[in-house]
């Protein structure tokens, strides 16, 4: 991982498989304004995540979300539980939700196996200790992006298809952002403590997403960006309203916006981005509009 805003970094050997959990400490809305473009990155955007045969995850400070990929190959890659978490087992207070972004996988929670296709999202309540994730084919192989906040209490384990997904259609080709938004967890679909997670995909021609944007200070949100092409970008715009920034993202990079930053973005072609949250409350349309005209 390129950017190392941290405070911790342990590794984990978990038979024989890279494992490891590094600390990214946010910046402020003080601080933000008088950062160069190397700490803004090292501060809100997590890269370097995706390594075949590893799991690479980043413990940020905001509602002390864990974040991250996991590659199997060959064998199974366990969820081990690494020292910052100070607990026997990764969810023995945690939840967590496992988008699949390649082949076929599978994920064993216990004793029990749940098949996780491309683009199925397997949520994993509080009190799981055993965690393991497979691909079923090393031509194919299942790469899950992982999502995990704290729970103060224990949802089932459940497995949610592409296809179960709740879809919304926003946006135009005119204004640039026709876009199909897909809810997994949520109030209203899989049921969590506080996660919240759902998959964006831009229409060919389409390159906005959320515009205009808006701010929510009751969640942080994080957004991982993927299906792009190798030479393409998006553009992420951060920040205050009046006092805006972006970070130029590659494919399968991680940026985290805090309650006080929009979060909107641009890409040199579609794409795909899944948003997940954490906080007070999982009401999806609790947010505070900021107008375009109002963008600084």
């Amino acid at each position: 991982m390129a950017h190392t805003a941290t405070a911790t970094h342990s590794e984990c050997a978990t038979a024989g498989k890279i494992a490891t959990l590094k600390t990214v400490l946010t910046a402020d809305p003080v601080r933000y304004p008088h950062m160069t473009t190397q700490e803004l990155r090292g501060s809100f955007l997590i890269d370097g995540l995706y390594e075949p045969g590893a799991l690479l995850l980043a413990y940020i400070d905001l509602e002390r979300t864990i974040a991250g990929m996991v590659a199997p190959l060959e064998d199974a890659i366990p969820l081990p539980a690494f020292p910052q978490l100070r607990a026997d087992h990764f969810t023995d207070r945690r939840e967590l939700g496992a988008l699949n972004i390649g082949g076929p996988g599978v994920i064993r929670v216990g004793e029990l196996a749940y098949e996780v296709n491309n683009l199925d999202v397997l949520y994993i309540g509080r009190s799981n200790p055993e965690v393991r994730f497979e691909s079923e084919s090393i031509n194919a192989p299942a790469i899950f992006y992982l999502l995990s906040y704290p729970a103060h209490a224990a949802y089932p384990t459940t497995l949610i298809r592409s296809s179960d997904s709740q879809p919304s259609e926003l946006g135009s080709a005119a204004t640039c952002n026709r876009r199909t938004i897909h809810k997994y967890i949520h109030a209203g679909g899989a049921q969590s403590c506080q996660l919240v997670m759902g998959v964006t995909h831009l229409h060919e021609g389409s390159a906005w997403n959320t515009m205009p944007p808006h701010t929510h200070m009751r969640r942080s949100e994080v957004y991982f960006y993927f299906d792009l092409g190798e030479s393409a970008r998006v553009f992420h715009l951060m920040g205050p309203p009046d006092e805006t920034r972006h970070l130029i993202m590659n494919d399968r990079d991680v940026v985290i916006s805090p309650g006080w930053s929009i979060h909107a973005g641009v890409g040199t072609q579609a794409y795909k981005f899944c948003w997940g949250m954490g906080g007070e409350n999982q009401d999806y349309a609790d947010m505070d509009p900021a107008p375009i005209e109002c963008l600084r």
